[in-house]
């Protein structure tokens, strides 16, 4: 399903910006940028007969809402997927982080850009940011606006995006995720809002920069950089993130203990608290060697092993527990799942890992 013309002349001048791309982040030679397109809702349009929206535009049409492209770079497009969020596992992941490695392993290709659906999108930013180990940079998008919208966002995103990968500051920035004119760091970003532009937000580390009318501006970089390989073959371990809440009673935590689950991740309260019940299910687990990692619900902050009463972080950490730190819980499950992945089971080991 293509674009209609009305649409593009929209998106088109939505995204227009200077014809001059910005001094220093461009060569004299022109760069490529793959343009990787998984689907999600910059994807979609609506269905005129279910009035639901659904997928409906390859990345190829999608490059046509964005012709001011071709004044940064010259674009290839794989159209990897059609629709993310229905396929996306560690096996997807490692296909992509192929997929991307591939890119960017030709001296030709200035970075990638990737459009996904901004729901895991922070998940995915994470994940390629533990396995692709170029310098180059990694630019995600989405929208928060369908392609049918008169306001889509998706062609701003992706012609900013396209910027960034080709400016040489943003080169060993590691992945990042660029909406709303904001970037972010893959280990810090989260979406923040259902629908509003200005979903993704990386808490109390704040932006590493902004795209402006005339140039990629950088502010900071991160600095708590892993790599972690793959191994091609081997199966992915079983990984599950368990809530606390008023009420929990780790009867699920203990199910997938007996049902062969090889790591558990605990969305802790506070700084990794749970309650006698939720604890004795934790303690259930590390007995019999599954190794349990301590994340929090709250936004920002880390887990930290404080407390000393029944339940507190301090005695699920004494009894073996690992402290996921500052990441969420989502983003601890795909660290923890990539450590299994590589052998790594060890509890210190563990924790080494976590408290980089």
């Amino acid at each position: 399903m293509k674009l209609g013309p009305e649409l593009l002349m929209a998106a088109a001048s939505a995204a227009k910006l200077q014809a001059v791309p910005p001094e220093g982040c461009h060569s004299r030679e022109e760069p490529i940028v793959q343009f990787i397109a998984t689907g999600g809702t910059i994807a979609m349009k609506i269905d005129p007969v279910t009035k639901g929206v659904v997928p409906a535009i390859t990345g190829d049409d999608l490059m046509q809402s964005v012709p001011d492209a071709s004044r940064y770079a010259r674009i290839e497009v794989n159209n990897f997927s059609r629709m993310s969020a229905n396929h996306i596992n560690d096996t997807w992941w490692a296909r992509l982080t192929q997929a991307v490695t591939d890119a960017l392993s030709r001296s030709e290709v200035a970075g990638v850009v990737i459009a996904q659906g901004t729901d895991t999108m922070e998940e995915t930013a994470w994940w390629l940011d533990l396995t692709v180990s170029s310098e180059k940079p990694v630019v995600l998008i989405g929208a928060q606006r369908n392609a049918s919208s008169p306001d889509f966002d998706g062609p701003r995103n992706l012609l900013n995006a396209i910027r960034i990968a080709v400016c040489q500051e943003a080169r060993g920035k590691g992945v990042m995720v660029s909406m709303n004119n904001q970037i972010n760091a893959a280990r810090s970003v989260t979406k923040t809002h259902t629908a509003n532009v200005e979903t993704f937000q990386g808490g109390n580390f704040g932006w590493l920069g902004e795209v402006w009318d005339d140039r990629v501006v950088f502010s900071r970089a991160p600095l708590r950089r892993m790599h972690f390989s793959i191994k091609k073959g081997k199966e992915w371990p079983s990984v599950h993130i368990f809530p606390m809440y008023v009420g929990a009673d780790g009867m699920f935590i203990r199910h997938a203990v007996d049902n062969g689950t090889q790591g558990i991740v605990i969305q802790a309260v506070g700084m990794g608290n749970m309650n006698v019940s939720m604890f004795e299910a934790v303690k259930y687990a590390l007995e019999r060697e599954v190794p349990v990692v301590i994340a929090t619900r709250v936004p920002n902050g880390r887990t930290m092993p404080v407390y000393g009463f029944e339940g507190g972080g301090k005695t699920t950490f004494d009894a073996g527990a690992i402290m996921a730190g500052d990441l969420n819980p989502q983003k601890a499950k795909i660290l923890l799942t990539l450590l299994l992945h590589n052998g790594i089971r060890d509890c210190t080991a563990l924790r080494e890992v976590f408290e980089r």
